[in-house]
């Protein structure tokens, strides 16, 4: 097998890595970069191989940082299947429709505003995404599937999202086997909603995420009391709080969350909205798949009741109503897409309440460098919003205990059942800091060769 790392490669986003095994091609994740809009426009437009030479797509996860290039890469040629759980399926069918509209309406503003200027074209359209999704094929969990006469793979739950997958490659050569697992985005155990990640089989190689090397989270415990306070001492001051949140996960989560202190009597009684009719899709697709929950979530089912939905809360589909919440007088909790800020109807409500001292931006999760999302996080004391400046004078709280992600010590302690075996580890999809901070330590602790391959670097793995 060789291996060559194309995306996610010594940073955070746009996961594509490129495997070849017994004379046929295949990529692991076709994610979107987010970052520098030039940069992400270029590195997101041109693919470094050629999409008709790729044989089959073998996707992790419905993350648009690891699917969101699909659709690019079926308008350039591809025409092969994309094997990936079930679930990932549906959620990519809301996704990346999603994603192709956001991309044709913020093209459309970005026009509209700047007139007379090199005019702006979405990476693709929503025709393309639809050409995209008939070619996805489902892939239950644990059960092989036999990708050419040399290579086969299975799947086991990350516990990262909803239908997350880890993915173990088998490639029988000269009487050989040689084994690869492909991490995607390892999840934490304890996570609202969805089952903890499963312990792998030994393996050979490992390509391992690396997103939060170097850094801990707060624990899961801590993690109601901080969205209590944070709710209270802004409705206390009469603010909105704005919480940015990727519509795949960490949207079901908060609300999970507030369902639970509503019911516990520990926040105010203010409005909530979830605003994006991509959440609201979202949604419905968790409702539909119950086997991939835990069973504190899985015991609302049981007991007739909707973990997501609620009497204080409100889901916002139509762009006229979105636009409603702009006038709303009082505390009130409004959750909107994109995770990052760096696309979506999150925008409008950051654009029209970050100059507000009495509101709040809760952040809650990963924010990758030059996103508006980290400058929030880092607290610039101005960011730009559809090209136009604006103070930052909004509270800014983070609410990490969330984070999809494994932190450090956690990859540690899920890489280490099955590291004795283990030949190399390739890290991926990590800052450069974090990334040293987890090599560092897994060559120390288990003492495995590990490495962070650069764009465009191969590995021949034996």
């Amino acid at each position: 097998m060789k291996l060559t790392f194309f995306g996610a490669a010594q940073t955070v986003t746009g996961s594509m890595h490129h495997l070849e095994a017994g004379g046929k091609r295949y990529l692991l994740d076709c994610g979107m970069y987010q970052g520098h809009r030039k940069e992400a426009e270029e590195r997101n437009r041109h693919f470094p191989f050629s999409p008709q030479s790729i044989d089959a797509v073998i996707l992790s996860h419905a993350h648009i940082d690891h699917s969101g290039n699909l659709p690019l890469l079926v308008k350039n040629g591809y025409n092969g299947p994309i094997y990936t759980t079930s679930a990932t399926i549906d959620l990519c069918d809301a996704m990346l429709r999603d994603s192709a509209h956001i991309q044709e309406k913020d093209a459309e503003f970005l026009n509209r505003r700047h007139r007379g200027q090199e005019i702006i074209q979405p990476l693709f359209t929503t025709e393309d995404a639809e050409r995209t999704l008939p070619m996805f094929q489902p892939v239950p969990y644990y059960t092989p599937k036999q990708l050419s006469e040399h290579l086969s793979y299975q799947c086991y739950d990350a516990g990262h999202m909803l239908g997350s997958s880890v993915i173990l490659f088998r490639s029988q050569a000269d009487g050989r086997e040689t084994r690869l697992v492909f991490s995607g985005d390892v999840g934490r155990r304890g996570l609202p909603i969805i089952r903890d990640p499963d312990p792998m089989p030994e393996t050979d190689y490992l390509i391992l995420e690396s997103t939060y090397g170097g850094r801990k989270h707060e624990s899961q415990s801590e993690v109601k009391d901080h969205l209590a306070d944070v709710i209270k001492r802004t409705a206390a001051r009469g603010g909105k709080i704005i919480v940015p949140a990727f519509a795949v996960g960490r949207a079901q989560q908060v609300v999970l969350l507030l369902h639970a202190l509503t019911n516990e009597g520990r926040v105010p009684n203010i409005p909530i909205f979830v605003d994006s009719p991509l959440a609201v899709n979202v949604t419905e697709v968790f409702r539909n798949h119950p086997e991939c929950f835990d069973e504190e979530t899985y015991k609302y089912v049981t007991d007739g009741d909707d973990p997501f939905g609620f009497k204080r809360l409100t889901y916002v589909h139509e762009v006229g109503e979105s636009k409603k919440l702009n006038d709303l007088h009082g505390p009130c909790i409004i959750i909107s897409p994109s995770g990052m800020c760096e696309a979506g109807r999150v925008l409008h409500h950051l654009r029209n309440n970050i100059e507000n001292p009495r509101n709040t931006v809760l952040i809650t999760g990963y924010q990758a460098d030059n996103t508006l999302g980290r400058k929030l996080v880092e607290k610039r004391p101005e960011v730009r919003i559809f090209g136009e400046p604006m103070q930052l004078r909004a509270e800014v709280d983070s609410l990490q205990a969330l984070s999809g992600h494994a932190d450090h010590d956690e990859l540690l302690a899920w890489l280490k059942p099955f590291v004795r075996s283990l030949k190399k580890v390739f890290l991926v999809h990590g800052e450069t800091e974090g990334s040293t901070a987890l090599r560092d330590a897994i060559q120390s602790e288990f003492h495995v060769e590990t490495l962070m391959p650069g764009w465009g670097e191969s590995f021949e793995l034996v």
